[in-house]
């Protein structure tokens, strides 16, 4: 059996080959002999696809330019194999699916977009490194220098804490029965008080994001402090973005009924309380932090949209203010945005406040820029830094 240097050496061989039969057994050979798939070769990977009876393929990538964000796949005549080689950078870590016989239409006004992803669109069956979400599941492309990725539920020579779930209601934002899910770190018990982080979208937080287990690594090799977090579920679609971009509202529920409810029921230590989330949620995170920064001594926002434009441009506007002119902030700030994100929306008002934070000398800021775009594998990457800049275990000395 022939083995390839590269994916070049294998099409330029595989084009020379006259018969279609000889030529599917090549591609028969490769996939036996390549076990991880994309092919990365320096700043570029190789996708392919193996299936009978395909008109079409694409790759589906965020970075991608155009509606939609395809990049079209070549079939090698005669076989079975779809192919698109793209160039990325070192540390790039991007979720992407294949599109099979798409409409190739654009994205934009379909009607019947969730059907339309439901039948054509699917993860990369020659790649393991997936994530699984409440939505759809998605492939991972980890280049050589990009953040670890593995799945933290795997982990099994760890310790493991508890999570408990509660059913949490609040007269101040309006809602019943919303799920908090709140982590003890193994250890736990009577006489000893823990810190306290409060985190937004606990659906997020216990499911795909794994922050539970991820806490559970960090304080393994002490890189965190064993840490109580609490995960407030998110409201849905508008909902959920109306109530984090009430930052006033939000934060009163945090300190009047969220906070004392946890108080009466886990050993935290009130001078030791951070707040964090991602998307939207950072923003409802930022505006409690500014608006009591003596209860909240750390903050985690990853990728706040922060625009001066659109529907909520006057709460970010004013966000900005507080965390430029304000005589008092958290003192331990963790910022990060994703390359590929938005400019407008998340990474330059980040690198802006990122600049504004670093000049002050009351607070300790870590910002970090991830290879990634605006989702959910971005955020769960960059997770481990945050929770071990909020609450630094022994291990940072």
């Amino acid at each position: 059996m022939a083995e390839w240097t590269s994916f070049d050496s294998f099409l330029q061989e595989a084009k020379a080959t006259p018969h279609d039969s000889d030529r599917q057994a090549m591609v028969d050979a490769l996939l036996e002999a390549r076990s991880m798939w994309p092919w990365v070769e320096g700043d570029k990977a190789t996708f392919v696809l193996d299936r009978e009876g395909t008109s079409s393929a694409a790759l589906n990538l965020d970075t991608l330019p155009g509606d939609p964000p395809f990049a079209p796949m070549s079939n090698l005549i005669g076989t079975r194999l779809w192919y698109v080689t793209e160039t990325f950078k070192p540390d790039d870590l991007l979720d992407y699916m294949i599109v099979i016989d798409d409409p190739m239409t654009p994205l934009a006004g379909d009607r019947d977009l969730v059907g339309r992803v439901a039948r054509h669109w699917g993860t990369d069956a020659l790649n393991p490194l997936k994530m699984q979400t409440a939505q759809m599941d998605v492939s991972v492309l980890q280049m050589p220098a990009a953040r670890p990725f593995p799945d933290w539920s795997a982990l099994m020579a760890v310790p493991r804490g508890k999570v408990y779930e509660h059913n949490v209601s609040s007269e101040e934002m309006g809602f019943q029965n919303r799920k908090l899910w709140v982590y003890t770190p193994p250890g736990y018990g009577a006489g000893t008080v823990h810190p306290l982080l409060i985190l937004n979208d606990g659906q997020w937080m216990t499911g795909p994001l794994q922050a539970p287990y991820i806490a559970d690594a960090l304080i393994k090799h002490q890189r965190m402090t064993p840490t109580v977090i609490a995960m407030i579920q998110s409201a849905e679609g508008e909902n959920r973005t109306a109530e984090y971009f009430d930052g006033e509202r939000f934060t009163v529920f945090l300190l009047t009924e969220l906070i004392p409810y946890i108080q009466t029921r886990y050993y935290v230590d009130s001078g030791r309380v951070g707040i964090g989330g991602v998307d939207e949620g950072a923003v409802a995170a930022m505006a409690a932090a500014a608006r009591s920064p003596s209860m909240f001594s750390r903050l985690m926002a990853i990728s706040p949209p922060l625009s001066a434009k659109g529907a909520n441009a006057s709460v970010s506007q004013d966000l900005n203010r507080r965390y430029e002119n304000s005589a008092s902030l958290p003192k331990r700030i963790f910022l990060s945005a994703g390359r590929y994100e938005a400019k407008s929306r998340f990474l330059r008002p980040a690198q802006h406040l990122r600049g504004k934070l670093a000049a002050r000398r009351d607070l300790e800021l870590k910002f970090v820029e991830t290879g990634s775009g605006h989702s959910l594998v971005g955020f769960r990457s960059v997770l481990p830094e945050a929770f071990a800049w909020l609450f630094p275990g022994a291990a940072f000395g």
